[in-house]
């Protein structure tokens, strides 16, 4: 799965990597420890360009008669995203890219539980394939939230966990954005394990599990 991630780039940095047209987004802080339920940037393919600005993480679909739902659904697996009904219809249609620069997960050793940071590299941002859907209250008020997809783990990630988020490659990353692609055959095969060559791990403090800890400090390696 995908819990936690950190996105500590300077915006000006995800409106180029993106081609951003159009922002909401005015003031951004880095954040070391995002958490579901949160607002989260995210970028997403328009008629007039791709717009940069913030979701809900954790899908609430459109039919849903209240927005509980979302805290269960922050993840949706690659596998089965065309049999899912909170799911087959947005990959057609409302896809997103969620900006990183590293994610958080838990390898089991022994009876306790060790959080690492997973990133690239060169350190650099990458794009973790989401959807997104727009739920509207029964008092007219409007509910955008998205969820990450997640596929089998790559060699890096086999051995601190049996899954992993998404990460599109660089020059698939248009087409998964293009709002005019509805190709799912196409679209499902950009859903794989990324290269675990150009990516590395490492373990960081425990503080990291505790959503009200959010410093530069998570990301320290620790011996």
């Amino acid at each position: 799965m995908c819990g936690r991630f950190t996105v500590t780039v300077p915006v000006e940095e995800i409106r180029l990597r993106y081609l951003i047209q159009v922002s909401t987004i005015l003031d951004f802080a880095p954040r070391y420890n995002v958490a579901p339920m949160q607002q989260i940037p995210a970028a997403i393919g328009s008629s007039g360009g791709n717009r940069l600005g913030v979701l809900r993480w954790g899908l609430v679909p459109s039919w849903s008669q209240d927005d509980k739902i979302g805290s269960k659904m922050i993840n949706a697996r690659a596998e089965t995203l065309t049999e899912k009904p909170a799911f087959k219809r947005l990959l057609s249609s409302r896809r997103c890219i969620i900006p990183a620069d590293g994610f958080y997960e838990w390898k089991q050793e022994g009876n306790k539980k060790q959080p690492f940071r997973i990133l690239m590299r060169d350190g650099g941002i990458f794009s973790l394939a989401g959807l997104f859907d727009i739920w509207m209250g029964p008092e007219g008020n409007k509910l955008s939230t998205c969820t990450i997809i997640t596929t089998e783990p790559n060699s890096l990630m086999a051995d601190i966990h049996d899954r992993m988020p998404v990460i599109l490659r660089p020059e698939d990353e248009a087409e998964w954005l293009d709002r005019g692609n509805n190709d799912v055959l196409s679209l499902k095969q950009l859903l794989k394990p990324y290269n675990a060559s150009k990516m590395r791990a490492y373990p960081v403090s425990q503080m990291v599990g505790n959503v009200n800890n959010d410093s530069r400090e998570l990301l320290a390696e620790i011996k």
